[in-house]
C-alpha cells in the first residue's frame, strides 16, 4: 500500500487547533475566575442547574475533529497499490532563455522576455511525453531547470525568470550552448533538441563555438528571434513605471537592435533551423513540424502508483461532525444526566 499528500501546504492549518485549544482553556478559566467574583461557586450552579460542564468540552472537540477532517480533505491524500510500468517515447528538450537586460526592449510587446515566456510556455503546451530542460543566459550561462517530464513545474520556474538571474550582463550564445549540452546525457540515444530563444546580440564573437558544442552531442538547435532590426532603447523602470532609458559612456540611449544573421547561422550549422519569433502562431507551427521530423526514442520505464483520491472521505466526515456540532446545546441531556457519568448531582 503506497500514500502520499497531493496539497501539502494545506496541512500548515493544522497549526491552528493548538491556537484555538489554548484560547478554550483560557477562556473557560476566565468564565471561572467571574463566576468566583460574582459569588460562590456551588450557589451560581445551582442558579443555572441544566449548565453542562461535559458539553462544552464536546462541543469544542467535535469542533476541532471536523475541522482536522476538513484540512485533511483539502490536502487530498491518496493511496494506491497498483503498480503500473510506463514507457515514455520522446525527446529531450532544453530550452535556452536570454535574459540579458537588452531583453527588456519594448520593441516586441509586451518586451522581448515576457514575448519569450509566452512562446515558451505555448511550445510546452504542444509537447507530448518529451523531457524538457531550462537554462538562463546573459554573459554566462545560469542552470534554471534540470531535465523534467513536470511541465507545470517548468512554466512556474519559466515565469520566475527575469533579468537579475544573470550577474554577467551581455549575450553569449556559446555560453548558452555549452551549458544546455550539459543537460543531456552523453551516453543516452534519445534525440537532443536546444531550443535557442534570443535577440542575438551575441558579445561573445562565439558563434562558431555554439555551433561546435552543439555538433558534439549531436544536437540540434531551433533559433528563435525576438525583437525588431529597427530595436528599441532599454527601459529602467521603479515599480513598474519607466523612469529613464539605459544610456552609454557618452550618455547616449542605448538602441538594441535584434541580430537575426547570427540566429540564422547557429540554426543553419546544427541543421535546425531559425523562425522569427514576431507570430507566436507560426512559433508553434515551426517547432511542431521540427518535432514531428525528430525520431523519438524510448528514454524512460518508471514505476508509478495508481493512486486514488480520498479526500471525499475526509470533508464527508468533516461535515457530518459539523452537523451534530449544531444540534449540540451546552444545557445538560437528561439521559446523560442520569448516568451522573461525569458527577455533575450531588450525591
Amino acid at each position: 500500500m503506497y500514500s502520499q499528500i497531493d496539497e501539502k501546504i494545506y496541512l500548515y492549518f493544522l497549526a491552528v487547533i493548538p491556537i484555538i485549544v489554548i484560547l478554550f482553556l483560557v477562556n473557560l478559566y476566565w468564565k471561572r475566575k467571574k463566576q468566583r467574583e460574582f459569588g460562590d461557586v456551588e450557589l451560581v450552579k445551582k442558579l443555572s442547574p441544566e449548565k453542562s460542564i461535559f458539553k462544552p468540552v464536546l462541543k469544542i472537540t467535535v469542533f476541532l475533529l471536523a475541522l482536522t477532517s476538513l484540512i485533511i480533505g483539502l490536502a487530498n491524500p491518496k493511496i494506491g497499490s497498483k503498480m503500473e510500468t510506463v514507457k515514455r517515447e520522446g525527446i529531450d528538450v532544453v530550452f535556452a532563455i536570454d535574459v540579458s537586460k537588452s531583453m527588456l526592449a519594448e520593441d516586441m510587446a509586451p518586451n522581448r522576455l515576457d514575448k519569450t515566456k509566452q512562446i515558451v510556455s505555448q511550445i510546452i503546451n504542444q509537447l507530448g511525453s518529451d523531457r524538457i530542460g531550462m537554462v538562463a543566459y546573459a554573459g554566462s550561462a545560469f542552470p534554471v531547470l534540470p531535465i523534467t517530464t513536470d511541465y507545470g513545474v517548468a512554466k512556474m520556474y519559466l515565469q520566475n525568470m527575469n533579468t537579475d538571474m544573470v550577474s554577467s550582463q551581455g549575450t553569449s550564445l556559446e555560453e548558452a550552448i555549452k551549458l544546455s549540452a550539459n543537460y543531456f546525457d552523453k551516453g543516452n540515444a534519445t534525440n537532443k533538441l536546444i531550443i535557442l530563444i534570443s535577440d542575438g546580440e551575441d558579445h561573445s564573437d562565439g558563434v562558431e563555438g555554439a555551433i561546435e558544442e552543439a555538433l558534439k552531442i549531436k544536437a540540434k538547435v531551433i533559433t528563435i528571434g525576438v525583437g525588431t532590426e529597427k530595436g528599441g532603447p532599454i527601459p529602467i523602470k521603479l515599480n513598474g513605471v519607466v523612469e529613464n532609458f539605459k544610456r552609454d559612456q557618452n550618455d547616449e540611449v542605448v538602441v538594441t537592435k535584434m541580430n537575426a544573421e547570427i540566429l540564422k547561422q547557429i540554426g543553419k550549422g546544427t541543421k535546425g533551423g531559425y523562425v522569427y519569433g514576431g507570430n507566436t502562431k507560426e512559433v508553434l507551427d515551426y517547432v511542431k513540424n521540427a518535432l514531428d521530423n525528430i525520431e523519438k526514442t524510448e528514454f524512460e520505464t518508471t514505476q508509478v502508483a495508481d493512486f486514488q483520491s480520498q479526500f471525499q472521505w475526509f470533508l464527508g466526515i468533516a461535515f457530518a461532525l459539523l452537523f451534530i456540532d449544531i444540534f449540540l446545546l451546552e444545557r445538560k441531556t437528561d439521559w446523560i444526566s442520569k448516568l451522573n457519568l461525569f458527577n455533575e448531582k450531588e450525591s
